[in-house]
C-alpha cells in the first residue's frame, strides 16, 4: 500500500509536544501514518503463536526429510527411508518419532537462497532478507538491520497488552560473534527478544529481566516510578510510546505467569522424559534431563503463558552442531538427530493433547542443507541451493508437501521457495498482510516481507 507523505502534517501544538519530548523524527511521523493505513488491512487470523526451532549449522536434508534412495552411492548416504503416518510419505529411518506425527506436519522440499556461509544464511533465515553486508561471516560485532520474525511480530503486536511478545532461548547464537538477526533491527531495541538462558548443570532457566537487583528493594523501585510519574507531564508530555515500554518493563517484573513458565519443576517427570533425557549420568545429577529437549518444553510453556513468538536455538557455535563437514552419518545418527527428533515429536504431541496445536505453528529449519556429493571425509558441506523445512500445527494440512528437489537433492525441481516466502507464511498465519509497511530509522518504508505465503499447505 503506497504511503501518502503529504498527509504527514503536524499541528503547531503537536509539533511543540514532539519537540518538548525530543521525539520529532520522520520515522515516528511515518509510523503514525502506517498505523492508520495498516489498520485498514484485514487478513483472517488463525494462530496465536509460533515456535521457530533453529538447527544451527545446517542439517542434511538428504539424510532426514528428502532421501534419494535411488541416487548413486556417493549421494544417497547410509540411511533408508521409512513409512510415516501419511500414506505415501517417507522420511529417514533416523526419524521414527516424527514418522508417527507426520499427519500433523507439512514439508517444504524446495527451500533455497544464495548464502553459502553460516552468518549470512542465518540472517536470511531469521529475517527473510539477504544480509546487507552480503554473503560473509562476521568476526566483529555489527549492528542488525532487518528485524527478525519475532521482532517484527512484536512490533506488529505493540498495541496489545502482552507481557512478552517475543522470547528466545537458551542463548544468543553465534559463530564467532552474535549473528545480527535475532532482534528488532531497524525497528529498535524495544523489539529485541525476552532472553532466556539455561544453567544446564542445575537444569534451571534464567531471565535477567525478571530479576530485581538486591540493592533495589520493591519500595525503592516504587519510589522511582512515582518520581518519573511526577516529572512526566513536564518533560515527557507526548511520549506515549515511551510510556508503553516503561510500563511494560514494570509489568514484566510482576509477571508471575512468565516466571512460572520457566519453572520446569511444575511439569511431571513423565512429561519431561517425553522430551528427552541423557542415557547416562551427567555432572553428578543422575539421569539428567536433556536440555535440548527441555528447551522445547519451555517453549511450550511460554506459549501457554501467552507469548506469541518463541525462538529456540539448537546449538550455539562451531563444535557439536549440525555443520557435519566430516563424519556426517555418524554425527547425525549418534549425536544430532535422536534428541532433536524425539523432542520435536514430543512438542507436537504435547501441543495436540493440550488443544494448542491448531493455534500454534511450529517451524523447524536450519540455515541451509548439505551437499548432495559426499566428501572425502564422509561429510557433507554447506548447500543453500535446495533444502527442507518442516512445519507442524497452525492449521497445516497433514502430510502436505510444497515443492520437490531434483533426482539428487541439489536444486528445486518444482515450486522453489525462499526464506522470504517462509516469513510471509508466518506473518499471514498470524493474520498480518505480508505487504503492509514498517519503517526503518530513516523513515524509509519496507514491506514486512517481499515473499508470498505458501497458502496451499494449510486448511481452507
Amino acid at each position: 500500500m503506497p504511503i501518502d507523505f503529504r498527509s504527514l502534517v503536524l499541528t503547531r501544538r503537536r509539533f511543540v509536544q514532539f519537540g518538548a519530548a525530543g521525539s520529532l523524527s520522520m520515522g515516528g511521523l511515518i509510523d503514525a501514518k502506517l498505523r492508520a493505513d495498516n489498520a485498514k488491512i484485514t487478513v483472517p487470523s488463525s494462530i496465536r503463536a509460533c515456535i521457530f526451532v533453529f538447527y544451527y549449522g545446517g542439517p542434511s536434508h538428504l539424510d532426514t526429510y528428502d532421501l534419494k534412495p535411488h541416487a548413486p552411492s556417493t549421494v544417497r548416504g547410509e540411511f533408508q527411508p521409512i513409512k510415516t503416518s501419511v500414506p505415501g510419505l517417507q522420511i529417514s529411518e533416523l526419524l521414527p518419532n516424527l514418522s508417527r506425527v507426520m499427519h500433523h506436519c507439512a514439508l517444504i522440499r524446495s527451500m533455497h537462497h544464495n548464502n553459502r556461509l553460516h552468518d549470512s544464511a542465518s540472517i536470511e533465515t531469521h529475517t527473510g532478507r539477504q544480509a546487507s553486508q552480503g554473503d560473509r561471516e562476521e568476526f566483529a560485532p555489527i549492528p542488525q538491520f532487518h528485524p527478525s520474525h519475532g521482532g517484527t511480530i512484536s512490533y506488529l503486536m505493540r498495541d496489545r497488552r502482552l507481557d512478552v511478545a517475543h522470547a528466545a532461548l537458551p542463548f544468543v547464537f553465534n559463530n564467532v560473534v552474535p549473528t545480527p538477526c535475532q532482534g528488532g533491527g531497524f525497528l529498535g531495541s524495544a523489539f529485541d527478544p525476552f532472553r532466556v538462558t539455561v544453567d544446564s548443570e542445575k537444569q534451571h532457566y534464567i531471565a535477567e529481566e525478571l530479576s530485581i537487583r538486591s540493592e533495589l528493594p520493591t519500595q525503592r523501585i516504587g519510589s522511582r516510578r512515582d518520581l518519573l510519574s511526577t516529572l512526566q507531564p513536564v518533560t515527557l508530555k507526548s511520549t506515549a510510546e515511551f510510556d508503553q515500554y516503561y510500563n511494560r518493563a514494570y509489568q514484566l517484573l510482576g509477571s508471575e505467569k512468565i516466571r512460572r513458565a520457566l519453572d520446569l519443576s511444575e511439569e511431571t517427570p513423565e512429561t519431561r522424559q517425553r522430551y528427552g533425557v541423557y542415557p547416562e549420568n551427567v555432572a553428578g545429577h543422575g539421569v539428567a534431563h536433556h536440555m535440548r529437549g527441555q528447551n522445547l518444553l519451555v517453549a511450550r510453556r511460554l506459549v501457554e503463558a501467552g507469548v506469541p513468538f518463541v525462538n529456540v536455538y539448537d546449538f550455539r557455535q562451531q563444535g557439536q552442531n549440525w555443520d557435519a563437514h566430516a563424519n556426517n552419518f555418524a554425527q547425525h545418527k549418534e549425536h544430532l538427530v535422536p534428541p532433536a527428533e524425539k523432542s520435536l515429536a514430543a512438542l507436537i504431541n504435547d501441543l495436540q493433547e493440550r488443544g494448542l496445536l491448531d493455534s500454534t505453528l511450529i517451524v523447524a529449519t536450519g540455515e541451509f542443507g548439505r551437499t548432495p556429493q559426499i566428501n572425502n571425509g564422509a561429510g557433507r558441506d554447506h548447500w543453500p541451493d535446495c533444502y527442507s523445512v518442516l512445519l507442524a500445527g497452525g492449521g497445516i494440512q497433514g502430510g502436505a508437501i510444497h515443492g520437490a528437489s531434483d533426482a539428487i537433492g541439489a536444486y528445486p525441481d518444482k515450486d522453489p521457495a525462499t526464506p522470504a516466502d517462509l516469513a510471509a507464511t508466518i506473518y499471514w498465519r498470524f493474520g498480518f498482510d505480508p505487504k503492509q509497511h514498517i519503517v526503518d530509522r530513516t523513515g524509509r518504508p519496507w514491506h514486512v516481507t517481499d515473499g508470498e505465503p505458501i497458502k496451499h499447505l494449510f486448511n481452507a
